[in-house]
């Protein structure tokens, strides 16, 4: 028996399931309850979804009284506000009132960081196009939308600085401390290379685009008291916001989250702004208030994914075998720190993807910038660090005249001696070389790279490219204290179950990964556990459900829960029926006493008449993970999830336009809770990672404005942009070696970086109209005009 399959065998023990096959087989993981963990279970909102009965903040039933508030925002990127004339804003119909800075009975503030440089309303000065200055408060959200508009600002323009490149040129200061990874003597190194490359790369920004925006819904309690209903990834952070805001304890704030239509890490710190406005209005004006800006507005006042600078350079040997590496990257962080220091921290963290660099240099640049202050993105960072590194895999693999695969083989992390990350972190469990052999195998790489080939040389309009690329993430929050979670679960006397954490549902299946594990614990249908909104009141001091650690984190705790109420039930049985405790065990439907069978909530109903207490908060916190900033060195990452992914398209040399043929991915998720969701999860990123990099693109013009504003004028993959044969597995003999929740791995963030796939490709088919001898160095995002630039450079060139 290999280790995998001891390994297995021993989860399966423990777990009391049966035991799968050998790990390298395809098998069923797991006997059991019907809806329980490691099988198919739709998505526990899937048809309210589809039927439009679920319930989000903007469907809340809304009070008599209920008032509404618009943002008036600023029309400059950098002035100092000399008068503003609210007359006309006033007398407008329908307007109750107008709130500016002087409004705040706390602090004006609502920086996650605690920098104290993220006002609510501009006060004396603006620092971007679309900053808020004013709230307007009108009986219906049209009045206070079309009111808002009616201010006279007056301004004095001062000089303003757009974008990363532009900021360090004009010695712009940090938006928060950089970072330096070293690890051996780059420098060095580098100079004893026999090759060197010098490259840099533009890497662009996302937006989030949500279906459903920005909302807060705030209704005035009692003495200091305030619920808001909000659209946040982060309930706690709004419920200490909002408090901070009001001048009041956090105990007088509750936040309450049933589900999000979309977050991306868009909600995690960008909604404080709404849910502090919606509270200091409802509280002044002792009425309900909503806020929901329209999507202009929504793109305009809120961030997005930091678009970088890098400069790279790479010393190698004549096998393509990297000696050193150096990186500086520049992030456009805009006017306040937000998350620009975590999120600038992890693309260092992501800078190796899966390749080790004997000698290695990285540094930080998150720089201000007089734009809206970007936030946090799916992969936080980390897609920006992982894109240099295929870069510098793509720039060897020209430059010695390989397949990209092959240098990319050599370069993988490997055995002691090859296997510490640029933080100091060993890569314990590498399994990113056999999910590449597994992926080249199963999709015929290297026949369809061939046959590839064989097309290109032909010469013609249309080229081909083709590129296998690996994903290597870590998973767990960098600020360790955020690796922590809580939940709560009450059994009913009737048998029925309701379960409460700390994680927020914003389409990715949290709800319904968590409560299959709480129904395996008690072996009870999914049916009867009712899954119930995040809310402040119940679970406290949450951390948000970002980094790819909602199901990790909560779910474990959701399992501690279960562990405590059961240990309760064991030992009632136990001395009810005379038995040890090891004569009691959870069945489907059932529990088994000795040789007595009862059925579970006869059983439940049997507890509760003997005064157990059928009640208890969990509590889960990620073990073995510690860093140090200071020094660069640590355990950031509790475990690894990696992935690969294939993708073929097809290029028009003389438009620029693409389509991409086909694309297979093979992604690691350890022992998956849910297959169905996981692989949904799987294509999901995959297709906004391919749009991040191919047609999403933010641009502002030279006095500040973001002129991508709306779907009209800004572009995501469309259903016809998907690859025309699209094949998504995942791996079904991985087995994740850390005790995370029933084995498996995070999902949301690592497939993300399976787009750079597509990305490579393109740079491949560019790459051929001058015979592969030059890399193209397309930045991304590689848009039809990208393509098109590139290939009439190299075409000259040539």
């Amino acid at each position: 028996m290999n280790d995998d399959a001891k390994l297995n065998q021993d989860l399966a023990e423990r777990e009391n399931v049966a035991p799968v096959r050998d790990a390298d087989a395809a098998a069923p993981r797991v006997a059991g309850i019907a809806g329980g963990v490691h099988q198919d279970r739709k998505h526990d909102s899937a048809i309210k979804h589809v039927t439009g009965r679920a319930e989000y903040t903007d469907d809340i039933a809304e009070p008599v009284g209920t008032l509404h508030a618009y943002l008036g925002l600023s029309t400059r990127a950098h002035a100092l506000i000399r008068d503003i004339d609210f007359s006309a804003v006033r007398a407008a119909p329908g307007v109750v009132a107008v709130l500016t800075a002087a409004d705040i009975p706390g602090v004006n503030d609502v920086s996650p960081t605690g920098r104290d440089d993220e006002p609510i309303f501009a006060e004396g000065k603006v620092e971007f196009w679309g900053q808020p200055m004013f709230a307007v408060i009108a009986e219906t959200r049209d009045a206070a939308r079309r009111a808002a508009q009616l201010a006279k600002v007056t301004y004095e323009d001062l000089p303003h600085v757009l974008d990363a490149e532009a900021a360090r040129a004009a010695d712009m200061p940090y938006v928060t401390p950089p970072l330096t990874l070293k690890r051996g003597a780059p420098q060095a190194a580098m100079s004893r290379a026999k090759h060197r490359i010098r490259g840099r790369m533009r890497v662009g920004g996302q937006d989030h685009m949500y279906l459903e925006g920005h909302i807060a819904f705030a209704i005035p309690g009692e003495d200091e008291d305030v619920i808001v209903h909000s659209s946040t990834q982060h309930p706690s952070e709004a419920q200490h916001m909002v408090a901070h805001v009001l001048g009041v304890a956090s105990n007088a704030v509750v936040v309450n989250v049933r589900r999000m239509g979309g977050g991306f890490g868009g909600k995690e710190t960008q909604m404080n702004l709404f849910c502090a406005v919606a509270a200091v209005a409802a509280k002044k004006l002792s009425r309900p208030v909503k806020i929901r800006p329209d999507r202009d507005d929504d793109m305009s006042a809120t961030g997005k994914r930091h678009d970088f600078v890098i400069d790279y350079e790479v010393g190698f040997d004549d096998q393509g075998r990297i000696e050193a590496v150096t990186g500086d990257f520049a992030a456009r962080c805009g006017f306040s720190s937000d998350l620009s220091g975590p999120v600038t921290d992890r693309a260092l963290f992501h800078a190796d993807n899966a390749y080790f660099y004997p000698h290695v240099q990285l540094n930080s640049h998150p720089m201000k910038t007089n734009t809206v202050s970007n936030t946090a993105f799916r992969g936080f960072g980390g897609p920006q660090g992982v894109i240099v590194a295929e870069r510098i895999m793509e720039e060897i693999a020209y430059h010695r005249g390989c397949d990209s695969l092959e240098i990319r083989k050599r370069n993988f992390y490997g055995d002691k001696g090859r296997d510490l990350t640029p933080y100091h972190q060993q890569v314990e469990d590498n399994i990113a070389p056999r999910i590449v052999s597994d992926l080249e195998e199963r999709a015929a790489y290297q026949a369809r790279r061939k046959a590839v080939l064989d097309w290109n040389v032909r010469g013609g309009v249309i080229r081909k490219g083709i590129a296998l690329t690996p994903v290597k993430f870590g998973i767990s929050f960098t600020a360790t204290w955020y690796n922590q979670a809580g939940a709560l679960v009450h059994v009913y006397s009737d048998g029925s179950i309701h379960l409460n954490h700390g994680g927020t549902e914003m389409g990715q299946g949290l709800n319904t990964k968590v409560a299959q594990v709480v129904a395996d614990a008690f072996q009870t249908e999914f049916d009867n556990i009712k899954i119930t909104k995040t809310t402040t009141e119940k679970v406290p001091n949450t951390s948000a459900t970002a980094a790819s650690s909602g199901t990790d984190l909560n779910g474990m705790a959701a399992l501690d829960a279960c562990t405590q109420i059961k240990a309760r039930l064991v030992e009632f049985a136990a001395r009810k029926w005379d038995v040890s405790p090891e004569a009691v065990r959870f069945l489907p439907g059932a529990v088994q006493v000795g040789e007595e069978r009862v059925a579970f909530a006869d059983f439940i109903k049997l507890a509760y008449m003997a005064r157990v207490h059928l009640s208890a908060a969990g509590f889960y916190k990620t073990p073995k993970i510690h860093w140090d900033r200071e020094t660069g060195k640590g355990r950031p990452f509790y475990y690894y999830a990696y992935g690969a992914a294939l993708s073929e398209v097809s290029v028009d040399t003389l438009t620029g336009e693409y389509v991409v043929d086909r694309t297979d991915l093979l992604h690691d998720v350890g022992r998956s809770l849910n297959p169905v969701i996981d692989r949904g999860q799987v294509e999901g990123a995959f297709i906004q990672g391919m749009g991040w990099l191919t047609t999403e693109e933010l641009w502002w013009h030279k006095q500040g404005q973001l002129r991508t504003h709306a779907p009209s004028t800004y572009k995501i993959p469309l259903a016809s942009d998907r690859p025309r044969i699209f094949n998504v597995e995942l791996a079904d003999w991985s087995v994740n070696r850390e005790n995370t929740i029933k084995r498996s791995k995070a999902v949301g963030e690592p497939p993300f970086m399976l787009g750079i796939s597509v990305f490579e490709a393109l740079s491949m088919a560019v790459a051929s109209v001058a015979d592969y001898r030059t890399c193209p160095r397309l930045d991304a995002p590689a848009t039809p005009e990208r393509v098109l630039m590139a290939v009439e450079r190299l075409q000259a060139e040539g």
